[in-house]
C-alpha cells in the first residue's frame, strides 16, 4: 500500500471522534462467527453467532443466534433475508430476548462495499414492531501480502418509529471501525480484527454513551474460497 493511501487510511481515524461532554463510556469485547454454506453459485445460507461483553454489564451484555439466506442477483448485488434471536443482558435489570427479522441489499464495487439493512424488532414488552434502518459503508485497503487488507467502516442506525416498550424514533447511534483482515486456511476463512467505536446519541434525557470495543469476526466458507460479505 502506498504512503499516500496509508496516510489517508490513518487520517480517517479522526472521523471516529464524537462529542465527549457528559457521556458514559464502556470498554467492551465483541466476537462474531459466520459460516457460509453455498447452495448454488448464486444462493448461500449464512449461520451467525454473536457475543458481546462489557464492563457496565459486568460480563456478557448481548447474544445473537440466527441465519441469513443470500441471493446474488448479479456480480455486484446480493439480496438477503434473515432471522436472529437476540438476548439483552444488564447488571441492573432483567434480561430481555427479542426476535428480529432482517432484509438487506449488499452492493460491491472493487474494494468498496455498501449494505442497506432493515430490521424488525419483536420485543416481549409490547406488540408493536420496532423498525431500524442501518446503512453501512466499508472500504478495504489491500496490502502487498495476498489476502491481507486494512479496512474502515461506518454504520448508522436510524429508527423511523417509536414503541411503548422503549424504542424512540430518530438517529439513534453510529458504529465506526478500523481494522485488519487476515486470510486463514487458503482463504476458506477470514478474520477481521479491529477497534470498534459505538456512539449512542443522548436523547430523551438520557446521557450519550460511547463504547470502545475490541472486535473479532471470523467468517468461514464451508465450500471453496470465501464469498464476499
Amino acid at each position: 500500500m502506498s504512503k499516500s493511501r496509508c496516510a489517508a487510511f490513518l487520517s480517517g481515524a479522526l472521523l471516529f471522534a464524537a462529542p465527549a461532554a457528559a457521556q458514559v463510556e464502556d470498554q467492551q469485547f465483541w466476537e462474531q462467527v459466520n459460516v457460509n454454506v453455498p447452495l448454488t453459485p448464486e444462493v448461500r445460507v449464512t449461520l451467525e453467532q454473536i457475543g458481546r461483553w462489557g464492563e457496565r454489564a459486568d460480563g456478557i451484555s448481548q447474544t445473537e443466534y440466527g441465519g441469513l439466506l443470500g441471493w446474488k442477483v448479479s456480480k455486484a448485488v446480493e439480496l438477503g433475508f434473515g432471522y436472529r434471536r437476540v438476548g439483552l443482558y444488564s447488571a441492573s435489570g432483567p434480561s430481555v430476548h427479542e426476535n428480529r427479522l432482517r432484509q438487506q441489499m449488499v452492493l460491491t464495487h472493487g474494494n468498496l462495499f455498501a449494505r442497506l439493512r432493515v430490521d424488525e424488532r419483536f420485543n416481549p414488552g409490547g406488540d408493536e414492531i420496532g423498525v431500524r434502518i442501518r446503512p453501512l459503508l466499508r472500504r478495504n485497503f489491500p496490502l502487498r501480502r495476498a489476502g491481507f487488507a486494512l479496512f474502515a467502516s461506518h454504520e448508522s442506525f436510524v429508527l423511523p418509529n417509536s414503541t411503548r416498550w422503549g424504542q424512540r424514533s430518530g438517529y439513534e447511534r453510529m458504529r465506526n471501525m478500523l481494522g485488519v483482515t487476515i486470510p486463514l486456511i487458503t482463504r476458506k476463512a477470514l478474520l477481521d480484527i479491529g477497534y470498534l467505536n459505538q456512539y449512542r446519541f443522548g436523547r430523551n434525557g438520557i446521557r450519550p454513551q460511547m463504547e470502545h470495543a475490541l472486535s473479532l469476526q471470523l467468517t468461514i466458507n464451508a465450500i471453496g474460497p470465501i464469498l464476499h460479505d
